[in-house]
């Protein structure tokens, strides 16, 4: 699992490119929320340590978020060939996680 939200950004297209499971969860390295939920991601992904994680610093301005749709973080958009399977915003729980996870581990 990624730490640290990155601040460059890949294009819409790499991620719409991206083929098999991976999570793209936007976020800042300062907002309390997003620490608060880093424990709950953390324990979801322990049974897909191999799975995609791209964490990408959100904010005014930032296109990639926009085209998610994000307005709250941390926000999880869970994907898998490209295609968003299921989204989670601002997660209270790592089963709810583990569910969207899931989803996308699972063969298509």
């Amino acid at each position: 699992m990624t730490s640290e939200y990155k601040t460059e950004q890949p294009e819409r297209s790499e991620i719409d490119a991206l083929q098999g499971p991976a999570v793209v969860e936007f976020g800042t390295n300062w907002c309390g929320v997003c620490k608060a939920a880093q424990p709950d991601i953390a324990a979801a992904f322990v049974q897909h340590p191999g799975l995609r994680h791209i964490k990408v610093e959100d904010g005014s301005g930032r296109p990639l978020g926009r085209s998610f749709g994000v307005k709250l973080w941390p926000t999880l958009v869970f994907m898998r060939d490209g295609r968003e399977v299921a989204k989670l915003v601002r997660p209270t729980d790592s089963a709810s996680i583990a569910e969207a996870l899931a989803k996308i581990a699972q063969p298509a």
